[in-house]
């Protein structure tokens, strides 16, 4: 069996180093990323017919979602700032009890986006929990994980099913 590969966030000593990009090239980098609120059959469905207190969760937590994405250098130590071109998300009921929460993000430029798409998923569910936590303190953020990547010298990486 191979070796695993060398972390790439350490330096020869073991030391904490921000990964040169400088010599990559620009592709059009693309990452998805999942994630879900479990919560009670009525609080999803107070979320579906905009009745809970303190307003829109849905949109409120896409905006929150979108903005972390754009706010991941700050949050994580070692990710690069970067230039998103676009940042999807979206939210649905998946069941009675679940609400789905997808992230999809581009930039062109040398480094990826998948922890930019994981942070929104992330910062959308805890959005999501804040706003419902008054009515439904049991809710469980589950299964954050990053589905598919694209662009780069790895090319394309989907998660298995």
């Amino acid at each position: 069996m191979p070796p695993p590969p060398a972390l790439t966030h350490f330096d020869p000593e073991g030391r904490a180093v921000m990964v040169d990009v400088s010599a990559k090239s620009d592709t059009v980098r693309i990452a998805l990323a999942r994630g879900c609120v479990r919560m009670a059959a009525e609080t999803l469905a107070a979320i579906g017919a905009g009745r809970m207190s303190k307003g829109d969760v849905l949109g409120v937590a896409r905006l929150a979602g979108i903005m972390a994405a754009k706010r991941t250098a700050d949050l994580i130590p070692l990710c690069h700032p970067l230039a998103l071109s676009s940042v999807r998300m979206d939210l649905r009921p998946e069941g009675e009890t679940s609400l789905l929460i997808e992230a999809e993000v581009k930039t062109t430029g040398p480094t990826g986006v998948e922890m930019e798409a994981l942070t929104a998923v992330s910062v959308a569910a805890l959005t999501v929990y804040d706003m419902c936590k008054a009515i439904d303190r049991g809710m469980t953020i589950e299964g954050i994980g990053l589905m598919r990547k694209e662009g780069g010298r790895s090319g394309r990486w989907e998660a298995a099913p």
